[in-house]
């Protein structure tokens, strides 16, 4: 499949510029691909972003040489983009649990974050429904936190977001802010390749509301996703699915900017609660 042809050759440019300063936008053209579409194809794909597999292979290889040669703990630093001993002897710890001086340790235990490689996996024995809207630019009320794709703690505390907001009534006074309008989860300012994301609970709402802020939602073409079943493991399928099931086998890519997930009322923990996702397309 061509999807995976060009996806790996993104990985092999990474691995070849490993000891270079990583380009996003060039790693993404080698995937024919916007440097947002790409990043959020691999976080989908992999877990991870493409920041915290570049820095896991850097140390992975930085402790290997280490262990197998006599060069210099600042050299080795240097080579793989640190600007301090100090600094590659901090990460080196937290990837490995000791440190640089102790990999050259006969016996000494290293841990080592293999290459990626992307597989073709035939699935197709569920269908997945979508629909193709166009909407205008509209404004959102609510409230938000930021929080990091890192080790997935996005997904640790954006269901804590939503537990705090539904028992302090947070949840409540925003239906209330916009009434008839369902409540929307939000991610935002995810556009720059950093690992960090605000993260919204909101609903659609032209008027001014005290204590809330305010968010413009610019129109744009969506590929919207029905989602059927309990929070949030339905909603998180659902993601999983669009990213290596959907985009691969369809002309579009992720045009940037928000991602929304729409949320009527109901009993969220319900086998037949249903919502939506809303992601932003384009044709490639």
């Amino acid at each position: 499949m061509e999807w995976l042809n060009r996806m790996m050759d993104a990985i092999d440019l990474i691995e070849r510029r490993i000891a270079e300063k990583t380009d996003i936008e060039e790693i993404a053209r080698a995937a024919y691909s916007s440097p947002f579409h790409f990043q959020r194809m691999f976080y989908m794909l992999t877990g991870i972003t493409v920041a915290e597999y570049v820095r896991r292979r850097k140390l992975t290889l930085a402790a290997q040489e280490l262990a197998s040669s006599q060069a210099r703990v600042l050299d080795v630093a240097l080579k793989y983009g640190y600007e301090s001993p100090e600094a590659f002897s901090k990460a080196f710890r937290r990837a490995h649990g000791i440190s640089p001086s102790e990999a050259r340790s006969p016996g000494a235990a290293l841990k080592a974050f293999p290459r990626i490689s992307f597989q073709l996996s035939l699935k197709g024995d569920a269908e997945m429904e979508y629909r193709i809207v166009e909407k205008g630019a509209y404004r959102a009320i609510g409230t938000f936190i930021q929080t990091t794709t890192c080790e997935g703690q996005n997904l640790t505390d954006i269901s804590a977001f939503w537990r705090r907001a539904n028992a302090d009534g947070t949840a409540r006074r925003l239906a209330e802010a916009a009434p008839g309008k369902d409540l929307l989860g939000i991610c935002t300012n995810m556009d720059d390749g950093s690992e960090t994301l605000d993260y919204w609970i909101a609903a659609e709402s032209e008027a001014e509301a005290e204590g809330w802020a305010a968010l413009e939602i610019p129109a744009a073409t969506w590929a919207v996703f029905p989602t059927v079943g309990p929070m949030p493991g339905a909603i998180q399928k659902t993601w999983q699915r669009i990213f290596q099931e959907w985009f691969p086998s369809t002309g579009y890519e992720h045009a940037g900017g928000v991602e929304i997930e729409v949320y009527p009322e109901g009993d969220t923990n319900a086998e037949d609660y249903r919502c939506e996702v809303w992601v932003p397309i384009v044709k490639k």
